[in-house]
């Protein structure tokens, strides 16, 4: 049985085209990996397929009356709202049931007997739709999964404004599960989420009787929970049976037989060529020229697809520091209340120090109080001498109104344009990417602007906070490898361990110093 169906789609912005002509059919119970580069249009195709944008062209068919649940990395929580009230959220289509069923009662009063019966069997089939979805059990569904995702712990009435990303991708991904929807649209739901909540939502994904759609750079989770990849590049969507490896697989030799089939047509549109060259002018052999020109005419030439340039990340590496890194003593971190013990940590040069642990617990916190950008509560932070630092954050700041070159050249402002868009283009940016404001493109490609200002800056300690979230598998490794070869000292959150396996050559575990529960 077909759910969606998605006919001739084109959509662009600007003088960039993103998709082409791209058709899309998903049936009852496919698990889907949808994958591609940065930039590619994942995020945009979910919204399309969502309502949330309009394509140029083409056709989207729902089949009737599916409930769609989209988790949306982008998704803004209102303040004010508590973490019990977003996932009540959930059944706002039972309580608007309750007030048509509160309204038929309201209405009974004054009805005349023709029309009682009516009102009466509509209001019967409204009490048994509640008593189906388990209306009179809401609070008790909320409790259970607020105890099932770690959220009762933060409590219930906290404002959402007030979590950390990880702690504000459970609560979103609460709602998604209490709404029980027909087919979910999951885009990058593993960033931000620490490990224990990632092997959660891997065994219920695993377990998921409908169709799902997963948006995912994380290769390892995306090849546990989907049977089918759909690849888009290059304004297309195309679609592969099985995991990740085996798409590359038969990409791979998809891409090998396109390539011996072009030159193998090159070549013999050079010889043709050269045929009627020598030929056209000779009476006698005029009409073989002919015939030949006619066959170049007709024939529909193979085109390779440009070279996405590929990310080369090389970071440049300062004087050679102290050989303490920093040193706290009695540290508490924290804002209102503490997030931690009393801290006695030191960190020496070359070390690569990898921070793990929930979501919440105050990894990020923690490396703001050791660069000084947050007051600890108690304590002291000793940085050693001849610091560079050099510090990725885990988002780009909301309300950037520069381009990508605007954004360097505020960094660097002795760089020519040259330069500026040279060290863009390193990052696996391309020229459309590179003219474009900041806050227009995906967060892989936001993600290669920060770490372009990174790399370009001389540094002997890295900050990084969660510096894979939303980066595609190439971008991913080239990080991995230029980190690897960095000289420097780095201290690293991460919720990947095959990212940092190899590279790391210590990880601290922040639950055993936390004051929260975990």
């Amino acid at each position: 049985m077909s759910i969606l169906n998605v006919e001739n789609l084109s959509h662009g912005f600007g003088d960039r085209a993103i998709f082409h002509q791209v058709s899309f059919r998903l049936l009852k119970g496919e698990h889907i990996g949808l994958i591609g580069a940065n930039g590619e249009g994942k995020s945009t195709f979910m919204n399309i397929i969502t309502g949330k944008l309009q394509p140029d062209e083409g056709r989207i068919e729902w089949a009737k009356k599916v409930r769609v649940g989209y988790l949306d990395q982008h998704t803004v929580l209102e303040q004010g709202k508590s973490i019990r009230q977003v996932l009540t959220s959930a059944f706002d289509f039972l309580l608007e049931m309750e007030q048509e069923l509160n309204d038929i009662y309201d209405q009974m009063g004054e009805a005349d007997e023709a029309a009682l019966p009516q009102m009466l069997e509509e209001a019967g089939t409204l009490q048994d739709l509640l008593t189906m979805h388990d209306f009179y059990m809401i609070d008790a569904k909320v409790d259970e999964v607020g105890r099932a995702l770690g959220l009762s712990d933060l409590g219930l009435d906290r404002d959402v404004t007030e979590l950390s990303g990880g702690q504000r991708t459970k609560v979103l991904l609460g709602r998604l599960l209490l709404q029980k929807p027909d087919i979910l649209l999951l885009d990058e739901p593993t960033n931000y989420l620490d490990q224990e909540h990632i092997e959660w939502l891997k065994r219920y994904l695993q377990e998921y009787e409908n169709a799902f759609i997963l948006i995912s750079h994380d290769i390892p989770f995306l090849n546990s929970v989907i049977n089918l990849i759909y690849h888009m590049d290059n304004q297309e969507l195309n679609r592969y049976v099985g995991d990740y490896h085996k798409f590359q697989e038969v990409y791979a030799m998809k891409k090998s037989q396109l390539e011996a089939a072009y030159h193998k047509q090159q070549k013999e549109i050079a010889d043709l060529k050269d045929f009627v060259a020598r030929n056209k002018a000779r009476v006698a052999t005029r009409n073989m020229a002919m015939s030949r020109q006619k066959k170049l005419d007709k024939m529909e030439v193979i085109e390779l697809t440009a070279e996405r340039p590929k990310p080369e990340f090389h970071f440049k590496e300062a004087r050679t520091p102290s050989r303490y890194i920093f040193q706290t003593r009695e540290l508490v971190i924290g804002y209102e209340e503490a997030l931690s013990s009393s801290l006695h940590l030191q960190m020496e040069r070359n070390q690569k120090i990898v921070l793990t642990g929930a979501n919440g617990i105050g990894k990020t916190t923690l490396l703001k109080s050791i660069l000084g950008l947050t007051a600890p509560l108690s304590g002291s932070v000793e940085q050693g001498d001849y610091l560079e630092i050099g510090y990725f954050e885990q988002e780009t700041p909301s309300g950037i109104t520069t381009t990508c070159i605007e954004e360097i050249w505020a960094e660097f402002p002795s760089y020519t344009q040259y330069e500026v868009r040279s060290a863009l283009a390193k990052c696996g940016l391309t020229t459309r990417h590179i003219e474009s404001l900041v806050k227009v493109l995906s967060g892989g490609e936001q993600a290669k602007v920060r770490l372009c200002k990174l790399i370009n800056k001389p540094s002997n300690l890295l900050v990084l906070d969660e510096p894979t979230n939303h980066l595609d598998v190439e971008a991913k490794a080239e990080l991995k490898r230029a980190l690897q070869a960095y000289k420097g000292s780095i201290l690293m959150v991460c919720h990947e361990p095959e990212f940092y396996e190899g590279l790391a050559t210590d990880v601290w575990d922040c639950t055993q110093w936390t004051t929260r529960m975990v």
